[in-house]
Formats: C-alpha cells, sequence, structure tokens
C-alpha cells in the first residue's frame, strides 16, 4: 500500500466541520454543517429542492467559498489540489453533454490528475481508463458521442471517469433523477458494489421512499443538517417535517 493509500485508510475519507456557505447579499444556504464520512459509505443526501444539497457537494470540491473546514482523508483542503481524491458529478442538466467528445475521451481525461502540463496519456492510463469503463459496463460504448447516451448511460460514463480519476470520494448530485426505474436499480447496485470495494459515495436526492430502500445511512438536510444516521432515525416524522416542512429557497 503507498503512503497516499495509507493516508485514506487511516483517516476519515471526508471530514466536514462547521461550513457554512453564504451568497450574496446575504442569502444563507448551509448553516454550520458537520459530519464525517468513512471509506466505503453509501450515503444518501436528502433534502426537498433548494435544501443546500448542491452547495454542499460544491463546498467540499472547492467550487465555491465556504467557512468552516473540509479535510479529504485527513488533509485540510486549502487550495484544489487538496481535493483531487474527490470527484464531483453535477446534475445532468448541469453537464454539457453535447461536448464533442467520446465516452472513451471523458474517462480518459480522468487521469489528468496524473500527468504534467503537456504530457499525454500513455498506455498505463489508457489501461485505467479502459478498466473504469469495464468495471461500469460501458467497454462496448467507448467510440459513442457522449451526447447520444441515455441518462443512466451517462451517469455511468461520469462515474467512470470518476474511477479512471481514483476518487476516494464520489459526489453525486440526483445522479437518478430522470432514470427509469430499472436503470435506477442498476446504478444503484454499481454504487453499492463501489462501496463495497472501499469508495465512499454521497448521492443526493430527495426520493424518500429510494432513500429508505436501498441506503443505510441518511444526511437529512435543509439549509441544516437535521439528521444524521440510518432512515428509521435520521428520516422519522420529526426530522421529515423539520427538513420538508417549510420552504428553503430557490438556491440548489
Amino acid at each position: 500500500m503507498s503512503g497516499a493509500e495509507h493516508q485514506w485508510c487511516e483517516h476519515p475519507v471526508l471530514r466536514v466541520s462547521g461550513v457554512s456557505v453564504t451568497y450574496p447579499p446575504a442569502s444563507t444556504v448551509l448553516d454550520d454543517v458537520s459530519f464525517e464520512v468513512v471509506p466505503g459509505e453509501l450515503v444518501a443526501v436528502v433534502g426537498p429542492n433548494g435544501a443546500g444539497k448542491s452547495t454542499l457537494f460544491k463546498a467540499i470540491s472547492g467550487l465555491v467559498a465556504h467557512e468552516g473546514n473540509v479535510e479529504l482523508g485527513g488533509i485540510h483542503c486549502h487550495h484544489q489540489r487538496d481535493r483531487l481524491g474527490a470527484a464531483y458529478i453535477p446534475q445532468r442538466s448541469d453537464l454539457d453533454h453535447d461536448f464533442p467528445i467520446t465516452v472513451g475521451q471523458l474517462v480518459l481525461a480522468g487521469r489528468r490528475r496524473f500527468l504534467r502540463l503537456g504530457q499525454r496519456p500513455g498506455l498505463r492510463h489508457r489501461e485505467a481508463a479502459s478498466d473504469a469503463l469495464e468495471r461500469v459496463g460501458l467497454t462496448h460504448l467507448a467510440r459513442r458521442p457522449l451526447s447520444t447516451l441515455s441518462g443512466g448511460q451517462a451517469q455511468r460514463a461520469f462515474l467512470a471517469r470518476a474511477l479512471a480519476q481514483e476518487a476516494h470520494l464520489i459526489l453525486l448530485d440526483e445522479a437518478l433523477s430522470g432514470v427509469d426505474q430499472p436503470r435506477t436499480e442498476g446504478l444503484l447496485d454499481l454504487f453499492a458494489d463501489l462501496a463495497g470495494s472501499g469508495t465512499s459515495l454521497l448521492i443526493a436526492t430527495h426520493d424518500l421512499s429510494l432513500a429508505r430502500r436501498r441506503f443505510t445511512r441518511c444526511l437529512a438536510i435543509n439549509r441544516g443538517l437535521i439528521g444524521d444516521g440510518p432512515p428509521e432515525t435520521a428520516l422519522d416524522a420529526a426530522r421529515i417535517e423539520a427538513t420538508f416542512g417549510s420552504p428553503a429557497g430557490s438556491v440548489r
């Protein structure tokens, strides 16, 4: 085991401590959120539209300014390079699926973190991308344009890029929105398989039934962290009322 791998096994994959996000002029979207995620956890992040789920993922990924601390693999994240062990997959509506790129090229792009400026990916990187595609069952679509994929196939392609990136933490924002039931179950099986191999995944959703049925841990969020634990406690009647019973505003 390399020193870097040992780092990720020895510490929580993610530690969020007192994270708050305020958008100008004075709209507080997240307020003092704290939790930890250990290797191999599959966690549903549950809340209504506007609760701050996307903002939380962006704060973890370093895409929005925040108060409080984010640690990945025991490293306090000061710079974007400290966050390369995490992969953020935004909502489908926020992704440019018409960008002229093949599935294979998309996945190979996950290897950029291991390349020097101007360096082209060699055989080792191409094999890693190929392995990632095989793991998500998309080897046969490697030469297909990204724009031709279905919703479920696109989610698998972006997951493959995260695997090629060797991400220890994957943040998926409404990954199952607009995906039909059979493909939803297939993606959930894939998430469980990835968690079983040690990857930690946070899946944002507003589907309470899905969270209760397929997740063993849920974070209930509406600006603040309202519940954290197994669905029967994190999503009990009182916490559901606190999470979904009042408007959360228009910011995602």
